[in-house]
């Protein structure tokens, strides 16, 4: 038995009553099939309506093969087949719902009166709607048709033109200039925007067009060769600019600057921050050649044998990072006959660096692969410098000092 589909002729009826006609259990859920709903089951990209029957949450509602509305309730059923009862849908989630399905409609029509570009999916989604369109264009080209459409589709908005639904035979439907098929056998469900749009669609859609309020496409990628647009409509749109005006006042306040000059502000903030850096790897470097002159320094003498610098530090605040621990050993490879095997604590791991002067023949990568062997890491890299990680959960910093220690025992001679 088909569930009568009250929502398609009134999507603003918010209340009714209906016949208990079944009651369905899978596993731990609950479902009521009534004779006729105002509950709209998701399908065709848009999700279902929410609500209430007799008291009960509705939390789900789905159509069958056979045309029978499911509505998934919390709590115990009505009980008795053929007893009447009352449902009220969330307005609320309808009316967003309703906004973003019909905004659908005129974009994805926009779209193909202005490039004959087709629209192949569409979702409505927890946060917006994405449409994928048929749309082809280089990528400085696509940001201003997806502005001709978008502006398209709010005139069309604004002049709060009529939308109406009605249903019309296969045959009735073959003979009108629809933009997209119908596959549905016995009847096909008719949405025409005045003078616009015409397509066959079973969703709720707002009786005017001004009644969607706003269009705003948030976002646009390409994805398996199509475009998809990320679109907010009505009271979507409306949060998203209250969000998007919270963030650049926060913004500007930090600055000290009104938001028309935040974003110069921060263009001046990134110069400053790039000199910073650039500052900052200098004096890294003035530090990293003078550390590797005074571990030098300190090794004894030993002429005619590499001078192996094998060392453990401290992680976090006031330590080394990889970046400053890759620098030193470049600093002091850059001399002759040194081996250096590095070290430093990084949380829950230690960043190890080995690497050698170019006079010497030791292969690095395999040595690393050993070491990532022995303590449980992973690493590579090539035969003069390799990086890699080792976990510290069983790892002192004093028998990392002496497995790097015996490391350089096996590759030195006696």
């Amino acid at each position: 038995m088909k569930t009568r589909k009250l929502y398609w002729a009134d999507a603003r009826q918010t209340t009714f009553t209906a016949r208990l006609v079944e009651t369905l259990r899978r596993e731990d859920r609950t479902a009521l099939v009534l004779d006729q709903t105002a509950f709209y089951p998701t399908g065709g990209g848009q999700p279902g309506d929410l609500g209430e029957i007799e008291g009960r949450d509705v939390v789900d509602v789905e159509i069958d093969d056979s045309e029978r509305i499911l509505h998934w309730i919390e709590g115990a059923p009505p009980e008795g087949e053929g007893t009447v009862v009352a449902g009220t849908i969330d307005w609320r989630r309808r009316q967003e719902m309703t906004q973003q399905h019909t905004a659908q409609h005129l974009l994805s029509q926009a779209f193909f009166h202005l490039f004959g570009a087709e629209t192949r999916g569409f979702r409505i989604t927890a946060h917006d709607t994405e449409i994928d369109l048929a749309l082809e264009g280089l990528p400085d080209e696509l940001p201003r048709k997806i502005q001709q459409a978008e502006e398209l589709a709010n005139q069309i908005v604004f002049e709060d033109r009529p939308v109406r639904c009605y249903e019309v035979s296969p045959e009735e439907a073959a003979a009108l200039p629809l933009r997209k098929e119908s596959f549905l056998p016995d009847c096909v469900r008719i949405v025409e925007i005045a003078d616009f749009d015409l397509s066959p669609c079973g969703g709720t859609h707002a009786a005017r067009t001004g009644e969607v309020g706003l269009i705003a496409v948030r976002a646009f990628e390409r994805a398996k060769k199509m475009t998809r647009l990320h679109v907010l409509s009505g009271v979507r749109a409306l949060a998203d600019h209250r969000r998007l005006r919270e963030t650049l006042d926060a913004a500007a306040r930090r600055m000290s600057v009104g938001p028309d000059e935040t974003p110069d502000a921060i263009g001046r903030l990134q110069a400053e921050s790039q000199l910073l850096q650039r500052r900052l790897r200098s004096l890294a470097q003035v530090v990293a050649e003078a550390e590797a002159a005074a571990l030098l320094d300190a090794l004894p003498d030993a002429p005619g044998r590499a001078r192996v610098v094998a060392r453990v530090f401290a992680g976090g605040e006031g330590g080394k990072d990889l970046d400053s621990l890759t620098m030193l050993a470049h600093r002091l490879v850059a001399r002759p006959g040194v081996l250096a095997l590095l070290a430093t604590a990084d949380g829950e791991t230690y960043r190890v660096v080995l690497a050698r002067s170019n006079d010497l023949d030791f292969d690095l990568q395999r040595l690393m692969r050993e070491l990532c062997s022995t303590y449980g890491g992973r690493g590579g890299g090539a035969q003069s410098m390799a990086q890699g990680g080792l976990p510290a959960a069983h790892l002192s910093a004093e028998t990392l000092t002496a497995a790097l220690t015996s490391l350089a025992a096996t590759l030195l001679p006696a």
